[in-house]
């Protein structure tokens, strides 16, 4: 049984952004998992350029660690800035817009496929 890393650093792990470029991602993949737990998971996405993303099955949560911009979810606006936290809920459409260039996040995902009852 692997153990749960119990740290990760920042840092550390943009130095190993941006992953190859895929049909999906033509500018590069800017998103990467630094750590799981269970049904957890911490990515670190960065994206450039243009968000690329699509639905995710599970809740999410950013932590914008830096950068601003808007995040849009079905097609509601909603403007960040550094130190702010922006909830996702499984299911929604949703991207990045407007974002300045040094944009990094944290974003977790967490329970069930189809997300949590509120």
């Amino acid at each position: 049984m692997e153990k749960t890393t119990m740290h990760i650093s920042l840092s550390e792990w943009q130095t190993r952004l941006p992953l190859p470029a895929t049909d999906l991602w033509p500018q590069g993949v800017w998103d990467i998992e630094a750590m799981a737990h269970g049904s957890m998971s911490v990515i670190l996405f960065t994206p450039r350029g243009k968000d690329y993303q699509t639905t995710h099955a599970q809740d999410e949560i950013y932590i914008v660690m830096t950068g601003s911009g808007v995040l849009v979810v079905e097609q509601q606006q909603y403007p960040f800035t550094t130190g702010d936290v922006l909830f996702v809920a499984a299911g929604a459409m949703h991207r990045f817009a407007e974002f300045t260039d040094d944009l990094v996040t944290w974003a977790i995902f967490w329970g069930p496929k189809g997300g949590e009852v509120a």
